[in-house]
């Protein structure tokens, strides 16, 4: 068992998370499928093979984070890569995409809701992250990959031709914020063998945009799965999509 690959999957019990874990299970990579409710996470485990385990994990839970740092090294023995991939719209289940868009910019969201979003789509990925470099530093080829967004880009939306910058607000100022985050560790770690990168899924119909996306969650989880795969001559500080580069 210690001779795969070790990846984990954080939010990977639905939509596009799971459908990494499927993918890097399918290319023979032990997969931690992470949950912030265990019973969900096994649930979504079923039946999908003796690559996936599902682990409980609250990316907003610095207790539940370092339990499961501290399970990986004592079940798994390493880890090689690390998909950030959870996050929170606060998007209202029974309304349509343009009223939770709506109320979702920062002019009109509560303080609360906005530290909520931050706390999952930011601080969570600093904190998972800085738990589990130890473990990356061991690998042979560590690789962290951040499930992005175009919508975040800040090149982008200041282009006023740009019709859905009118959508950037709580939710995407928080992806612009993990974005310069996901750098940030790509610089500093650019002397060691871990390769940090951002890929920008599109538009996916998910539970996070109310199921409005345009592209299915097997479209939206080729780049992840692509970046986490990466080869030693793969690029490190890249945000793209699967046509290439998006501007930051």
């Amino acid at each position: 068992m210690k001779t795969k690959r070790v990846a984990l999957v954080t939010g990977g019990n639905k939509g596009i998370g799971l459908e990494i874990v499927k993918g890097l299970a399918s290319q023979d990579v032990l997969v931690l499928l992470g949950a912030r409710n265990l019973d969900d996470g096994m649930h979504a485990a079923e039946g999908l093979g003796e690559n996936v385990y599902p682990i409980q994990l609250d990316v907003t839970n610095q207790t539940s984070i370092n339990a499961a740092a501290d399970r990986i090294r004592r079940d798994f023995g390493r880890l090689d890569i690390l998909m950030n991939n959870a996050g929170i719209s606060r998007a209202r289940p029974n309304s349509s995409f343009q009223d939770a868009v709506s109320t979702n910019l920062l002019t009109a969201a509560p303080l609360a809701d906005i530290r909520t979003v931050f706390e999952t789509n930011v601080f969570g990925v600093i904190a998972v992250t800085q738990a589990l470099l130890p473990l990356l530093r061991e690998s042979p080829a560590g690789r962290i990959v951040l499930t992005a967004s175009s919508g975040a880009s800040m090149t982008l939306n200041s282009d006023p031709s740009n019709s859905h910058r009118k959508m950037f607000g709580n939710y995407s100022a928080s992806k612009t914020a993990a974005h310069a985050v996901t750098l940030a560790f790509a610089l500093a770690l650019e002397s060691t063998n871990i390769k940090v990168n951002a890929a920008c899924p599109g538009f996916t119909s998910t539970a996070l945009n109310n199921f409005n996306g345009t592209r299915s969650v097997e479209e939206g989880a080729r780049e992840p799965v692509r970046l986490a795969l990466i080869g030693a001559d793969g690029p490190t500080g890249t945000f793209s999509d699967e046509n290439g580069p998006v501007p930051w």
